[in-house]
């Protein structure tokens, strides 16, 4: 009798444990491989996008101010990377990509914590989706795109805002307004969970329409520059612009096929038709200053080439290159006419077109993603009817929440800083001596 005991229950008794093993090794074991193929190319395209804030958002934007004020306006963008890529460590990463709530993100990844060599596991996003790259590349290359947004906001307000106005609103509006908007869109937020989804690839909403409406708020509320409509403010030096345009341009290669998240065929569409939407956009722009009565311009060769970029980034994954054709003529026209026309009947000053192009172009390429995209290319089933009616209700959610956190944000800032502006005699100095103690000889 013992020996049956022995030869039954005992047996019995270890059936359960190669299943628990079977558990334990599915539990250890990553969801799946790390690729380094696509780990090379996020990693590269990160860097791209960070080269588009410095130094290529800088000179851009640092060509286009007056003299007084270049190594002020390039420092925004500088100081801006800094603080948040520290932002982005301590909370901005984790309020946009980890579990939360339909609104924003929980404290999973605080100060990073938790964030080892094993990939990126059950993030609900777009970029990294298989979780083949490693999470601390898919980390750093959603700080860049934090990194840009608040940085193209700067333009708007150039040679007038007070440096600790800057700090404290920078760090403010990325934890505040970006994450939570990225959170919408890519890390599981309502806008990702809809019955139709928003159609944002690389950031039309998250990044353009976001930063470009919270720069147009900036601008009303901060006033204008002295001498705003009076004084001449032409560009003091085109070359940097240019430069800066160019950086930018290449950069933006790493914006939007680098949002394929994967050295794959969608990575190699987004790249062909940014290149289309840029280069007709810029084609555009100087035809549309023509047909104004002006001589094609270096400035607008490279804001039309910017605006073209702008309205292919949420359609860069979703369309064809007859497409891109389409949006970057259609995207050209609208910000030509919102920084030429628009700026000038309702008097505002947006220094450096910041809402002309990036906030109007964005809206304009995202809603025309709801009409031009191919479910051949992205392989979803939406109808234009119904995704042309979630990307406008999308965007129009975006602008609300911008202008009202962004108008809330400032008028902290105000209070804190005892208000917003350097005063008269530093604003005609220049930002570069009274602020920085520094000149361009």
């Amino acid at each position: 009798m013992d020996r049956i005991r022995k030869w039954v229950i005992v047996p019995v008794l270890l059936l359960p444990l190669p299943l628990l093993a079977a558990d334990l090794a599915g539990w250890w074991r990553p969801l799946s491989e790390i690729n380094a193929g696509n780990t090379a190319w996020v990693m590269t395209s990160a860097v791209l996008v960070l080269l588009m804030t410095v130094p290529g958002l800088a000179l851009f934007y640092g060509g286009m101010v007056r003299k007084k004020n270049v190594l002020g306006t390039m420092m925004h963008s500088f100081t801006v990377a800094a603080l948040v890529s520290v932002l982005w460590m301590v909370i901005g990463y984790s309020f946009a990509f980890t579990p939360g709530n339909a609104f924003i993100g929980g404290f999973d990844r605080f100060m990073l914590d938790g964030m080892g060599l094993d990939q990126n596991r059950g993030m609900t996003t777009i970029v990294n989706g298989d979780g083949t790259v490693p999470e601390s590349v898919f980390m750093f290359f959603q700080m860049t795109f934090a990194i840009i947004s608040t940085a193209i906001v700067t333009g708007a307000f150039a040679e007038r805002l007070k440096f600790s106005a800057l700090l404290l609103f920078s760090g403010l509006w990325v934890t505040l307004v970006y994450a939570p908007v990225c959170h919408w869109v890519w890390g599981g937020g309502f806008m990702a969970d809809a019955h139709t989804p928003v159609l944002d690839f690389a950031g039309g909403t998250v990044v353009h329409i976001n930063a470009g409406v919270a720069g147009l708020v900036a601008a009303l509320v901060i006033g204008k520059r002295l001498g705003f409509g009076k004084d001449v403010m032409a560009p003091h030096n085109m070359v940097l612009t240019l430069t800066g345009a160019a950086m930018l341009w290449v950069g933006w290669f790493g914006f939007n096929a680098g949002s394929a998240g994967a050295a794959d065929a969608s990575a190699g569409m987004a790249m062909a038709v940014t290149q289309i939407a840029a280069a007709s956009a810029a084609l555009t722009w100087m035809l549309c200053e023509k047909m104004a009565g002006h001589k094609p311009s270096a400035l607008g060769m490279a804001s039309g080439a910017v605006s073209g970029l702008v309205g292919i980034t949420p359609a860069a994954g979703f369309v064809g290159p007859q497409a891109a054709l389409v949006i970057g003529v259609v995207t050209a026209v609208a910000a030509y006419f919102a920084a030429v026309f628009l700026k000038r009947r309702f008097g505002y000053d947006d220094s450096l077109d910041a809402f002309g192009i990036h906030g109007f172009g964005g809206i304009v390429g995202s809603v025309l993603t709801g009409v031009l995209f191919s479910n051949a290319i992205f392989g979803g089933e939406a109808t234009i009817g119904a995704q042309l009616l979630a990307q406008i209700k999308d965007v129009a959610i975006t602008i609300g929440y911008s202008v009202m956190m962004t108008y809330l944000i400032l008028k902290i800032v105000a209070i804190v800083c005892r208000g917003l502006r350097i005063d008269h005699d530093a604003e005609r100095e220049g930002m570069d001596v009274s602020i920085h103690g520094e000149r361009i000889e």
